[in-house]
């Protein structure tokens, strides 16, 4: 079991620097290259899925509230999304399936908006913790089961991704290393298994990148 998650550990160092983690700074040299490109079908796919999301989560934040808070989350989104995907390539570190990375992006995020609303909406953030409708002997236990919701709110969000990560590509590596035990005719049935895999670590990737975002802004969202 030691060497089976092995491969998800940041190994290639140099200097004592783990070089891994470096994965996610590629898009760095992709991203930046469109903006001296002539308008294209990529750049035309890339503003619509932009567009979407910024009416998505205009509609989430309200359409007076906190402006520009929406590029935020999109920028978020992107950057889950692009690391996902370079995960899928072979030998490339998969950061998002580590709870440092999933952890960092989700408790800044968490922290600010707690303290931003209890600075500011003390009395709005008191009224959360009790749903309207509570009856008054269960109130206490309400409050209770809201403050513990509250407070593992960035660990959830951390686990959910890291987790949903790292469980398609430890399948994908369980089915590839068996493939020198199995004759020609297996062989081809695991080709197909882990193309249809990797399909589904694709819709994986797209839609981990979207519920973090999406919760994120519904977190936010209630601080108003």
């Amino acid at each position: 079991m030691t060497n089976l998650f092995s491969i998800f550990d940041p190994s290639t160092s140099i200097f004592n620097f783990s070089l891994n983690w470096l994965s996610t700074f590629l898009g760095l040299l992709i991203f930046p290259m469109s903006f001296w490109l002539l308008p294209n079908r990529y750049l035309y796919f890339f503003n619509s899925i932009m567009m979407k999301l910024f009416m998505e989560f205009k509609t989430l934040l309200g359409l007076h509230k906190n402006l520009g808070s929406s590029i935020i989350f999109i920028s978020l989104f992107m950057f889950i999304l692009f690391n996902n995907f370079i995960g899928l390539f072979p030998y490339i570190f998969t950061s998002t399936s580590h709870l440092m990375f999933s952890l960092t992006l989700a408790m800044p995020m968490w922290l600010s908006f707690m303290l931003f609303g209890w600075m500011n909406y003390t009395n709005n953030m008191f009224t959360h913790m009790v749903p309207q409708g509570t009856p008054p002997i269960l109130m206490p236990f309400m409050v209770c089961i809201e403050t513990v919701s509250n407070i593992i709110r960035p660990g959830t969000l951390a686990v959910r991704l890291a987790a949903n990560m790292i469980a398609g590509h430890l399948l994908l590596t369980l089915l590839g290393n068996t493939g020198n035990l199995l004759n020609k005719m297996m062989i081809m049935l695991l080709l197909v298994t882990q193309i249809l895999l990797l399909m589904l670590e694709s819709a994986v990737a797209i839609i981990q990148a979207y519920v973090f975002s999406i919760l994120s802004t519904l977190y936010s969202s209630e601080i108003n």
